[in-house]
């Protein structure tokens, strides 16, 4: 299986269980892997052919713009589906980091699998 992936992107979003932190925007780190057949890029030399990290970027960066959760678990579960639907994608894993939330700890966040649900 092909991967392709983006590794440290930076995502402004309205996330947090508190009204402080619903009330400003947060940075939160995230990387993206991704099962994608290169193999007909490949041969072509095609960009259409091949899944293009600036439109998988600028994907997530609109949606992290559309939507205000409490949740770093729903902001993940749905970035998901919209990525695979969006990208037809057969399979994905996201990690998210959200700085700043235990002064203890280095990072914390989450990071999940999902297969396209055809």
């Amino acid at each position: 299986m092909d991967k392709v992936f983006i590794e440290g992107l930076e995502v402004a979003v309205k996330i947090g269980a508190y009204e402080f932190e619903r009330a400003i925007i947060q940075c939160l780190h995230l990387d993206l892997t991704c099962a994608f057949d290169i193999r007909p890029a490949a041969a072509t030399d095609d960009l259409s052919k091949a899944l293009d990290y600036a439109a998988l970027a600028e994907s997530i960066q609109q949606f992290a713009q559309s939507v205000q959760f409490e949740l770093l678990e729903t902001f993940a579960e749905r970035l998901a589906q919209h990525l695979l639907g969006e990208f037809n994608l057969p399979w994905l894993r996201l990690k998210l980091v959200k700085p700043g939330v235990n002064p203890l700890a280095q990072r914390v966040g989450l990071e999940i699998e999902r297969p396209c649900s055809d």
